[in-house]
């Protein structure tokens, strides 16, 4: 699967840091870009700052339109915005290219491919609430870090990867991160 991995600058870098630490880079072509305000959420949260894996390709956001992945003829499977920041959401919402990420999820969009957006913001005021409406209606899927508890997490990372069961399930992913509701396993 070829995979484009973005971090905008919302809190909750440990989603992204899961994220990549259950995506195998030789199993999968892996894209990942992110922002200079992620860059500082991470270094503030991650101890030792955000860790890429080896054979994953990095992209810095910087406008560039110069990357594989904001073009319709590069053929990708999936993209994931984690976290998405309510400003990234609200640009790609109204069709506001004018970053990497926001033209990248444009593609992906007007492509009919998969997107997931994994807001950690809350609350959300109307016009979250009316972006992440227009990005649904676009195709996109909106699966906000809310983790829930029935696996029963004993650690801060235990319960971000329930959300990132989630993000790899729509994936279509195998993982053993969490339990599943009334699963034995």
């Amino acid at each position: 699967m070829k995979l484009v991995i973005a971090m905008t600058g919302a809190s909750g870098a440990i989603y992204t840091q899961r994220l990549l630490d259950n995506l195998d880079p030789a199993q999968h072509e892996l894209h990942f870009i992110w922002t200079r305000h992620a860059t500082e959420v991470a270094d503030l949260e991650l101890p030792g700052g955000l860790r890429v894996p080896d054979g994953v390709r990095r992209y810095e956001e910087n406008g560039s339109m110069f990357v594989p992945f904001v073009s319709g003829s590069a053929r990708f499977d999936a993209m994931v915005i984690i976290p998405a920041s309510m400003g990234t959401i609200g640009r790609i919402a109204n069709g506001s290219s004018d970053s990497t990420i926001a033209r990248a999820a444009d593609v992906f969009l007007k492509e009919r491919r998969k997107l997931i957006l994994v807001p950690r913001e809350s609350p959300y005021n109307l016009i979250h609430l009316r972006n992440m409406t227009t990005l649904t209606e676009a195709g996109a899927l909106i699966l906000p870090a809310s983790p829930g508890f029935y696996h029963r997490p004993q650690t801060i990372p235990q319960l971000v990867d329930g959300i990132i069961a989630r993000v790899l399930d729509h994936l279509g992913i195998p993982h053993h991160l969490a339990r599943r509701w009334q699963s034995p396993e």
